[in-house]
């Protein structure tokens, strides 16, 4: 192990972000560069090497953790980033954007704060791009089988990864613009800079990876010829249909889904538009949902200048230490402050929206709430507590319900759904249509990116035992392994 004491000795330590005043005027990640490396090592080794590794069962990668922090503490970067590398094609998305599970699995976490293991986890890749150490992995002889993979989110890639390097000739369809799925047009720039994916999509380019933009399968291609035209097909097209509000002025002009609002910030930054034709400078925003996404437009907005940031919440607050109904070491659901809160606005919980008011021409002014409360187990309005917030500019944050049946793709597959609503499959990752597979979000539901990463990586072994009848391929994550995880 690290440092037999290091859990007694050194208390848990995390990225430091840059000043308030200053990250709101750009839109670089909100950490200091290099912050990390001067404590990482101490941090490393607070890993006490459990007997029984429940950050393990926490993250759904099974990443080794006891392993690279000792190597981390130890110093030896490059065998750090191997052990990383081995059960995770993408450590320096998930180190900065995964709500890290693994540390509420940790064992230190039992009595005393976990061990900084996504800080620790994002160092050793980004030494490892720097030193070079990151590199492409071609695979030695091709397989003459053909692969497509729809969707190029962290699922897709991951599956396409896998079976590139398993020597089949994969092509990845996604149907922006550009490479990354939501990680490209969903995440804000502060939380994670495009520079890492544009990186690895260029090693995956080197290894024989090949990628088709702009092009929708069940729009563009009729998904029934593509299934023809490739040996397997893997959908990774993610659950992209948001959770509408359906309230009387939903329809005023200022109203966006959370996916209609990001991207264009996103667009921007990616010197495709000037000014983002929705933008919150100058107005009232109101934020409805209090998850990631809706954190996501918090620090968007505070960027684009807006006059005032609220953040509603239908669920009470949350609080700070776990509850006696999520026990270690289960994901508990914490009052949460990210760094999009710290930078400014109000947070509002235990409210409904009842419906939204415009002025003449149209766009929306305010937005009306009542307080809700939980009465034998359901969620009651409380009368006589009705107001109304300025809102000038809307964003719906309310996560999302199962992958968009409306392009064709379902429907010109054949593919059956489940009782949710996502793409059915069984613990191959096989849908019901033989050689099509469905990997992340668009089976599971809207999950967590280490979920993602560890399906698209599940998948590609199913992929490859299919066409080749065995695989040296990682064993899969089972779709119903959720024990630990959200």
């Amino acid at each position: 192990m690290a440092d037999p004491k290091g859990f007694l000795t050194t208390g848990r330590e995390v990225a430091q972000t840059r000043p308030v005043a200053e990250r709101v005027r750009d839109w670089n990640e909100v950490y200091v560069p290099g912050s990390l490396l001067p404590v990482i090592s101490k941090q490393a080794s607070r890993c006490m090497d459990c007997g029984i590794p429940f950050c393990h069962n926490g993250c759904p990668l099974g990443n080794l953790i006891p392993e690279w922090n000792d190597y981390a503490y130890r110093g030896d970067w490059q065998a750090a980033s191997e052990r990383l590398h081995a059960t995770n094609n993408f450590p320096e998305f998930t180190g900065r954007l995964c709500p890290a599970p693994c540390e509420s699995a940790c064992v230190l976490g039992i009595n005393q704060q976990p061990v900084t293991i996504k800080n620790v986890e994002v160092t050793i890749v980004d030494k490892a791009w720097a030193a070079g150490d990151v590199t492409p992995q071609p695979p030695e002889r091709l397989s003459g089988k053909t692969v497509a993979v729809i969707g190029s989110g962290p699922a897709g890639l991951a599956a396409a990864q896998q079976l590139t390097r398993a020597g089949h000739t994969v092509a990845v369809y996604e149907r922006a613009d550009r490479i990354g799925g939501l990680l490209r047009y969903g995440i804000p720039e502060f939380k994670m800079e495009k520079r890492h994916i544009n990186r690895r999509i260029e090693q995956m380019r080197a290894e024989g990876t090949k990628f088709r933009t702009e092009v929708e399968i069940g729009r563009d291609i009729d998904a029934a010829k593509l299934r023809k035209r490739y040996d397997a097909v893997v959908i990774a097209a993610g659950a992209t249909t948001s959770r509408d509000l359906p309230v009387p002025g939903r329809d005023l002009k200022g109203v966006h889904f959370a996916m209609e609002y990001l991207p264009m910030a996103n667009k921007v930054q990616e010197g495709d538009l000037t000014v983002s034709p929705i933008t919150a400078e100058g107005k009232h925003v109101v934020v409805i949902g209090g998850g990631d996404t809706g954190a996501d437009c918090v620090g968007t907005a505070h960027r684009q200048g807006a006059a005032s940031v609220t953040q509603l919440e239908i669920m009470p607050r949350p609080g700070e230490e776990r509850n006696a109904g999520q026990p270690w070491p289960t994901f508990p659901m914490l009052y949460k402050v990210t760094s999009a809160h710290e930078e400014g606005g109000e947070r509002i919980y235990s409210v409904s929206t009842t419906h939204f008011e415009g002025d003449e021409d149209g766009n929306v002014q305010w937005l009306h709430l009542i307080e809700v409360e939980f009465t034998d187990g359901k969620l009651v309005q409380k009368p006589g507590t009705e107001r109304r917030i300025p809102a000038q500019l809307v964003t719906l944050a309310m996560g999302f319900t199962g992958t968009d049946v409306k392009n064709g793709l379902v429907e010109q597959f054949g593919l059956e759904l489940d009782a949710r609503g996502n793409i059915a499959r069984d613990g191959d990752y096989a849908t019901n249509v033989p050689g099509v597979f469905v990997a992340g979000d668009a089976g599971r539901g809207q999950s967590l990116i280490v979920w993602a990463i560890a399906e698209g990586r599940s998948a590609a072994r199913g992929v490859d035992r299919f066409l080749t009848g065995t695989s040296t391929l990682p064993a899969p994550v089972r779709p119903t392994d959720r024990a630990l995880t959200v």
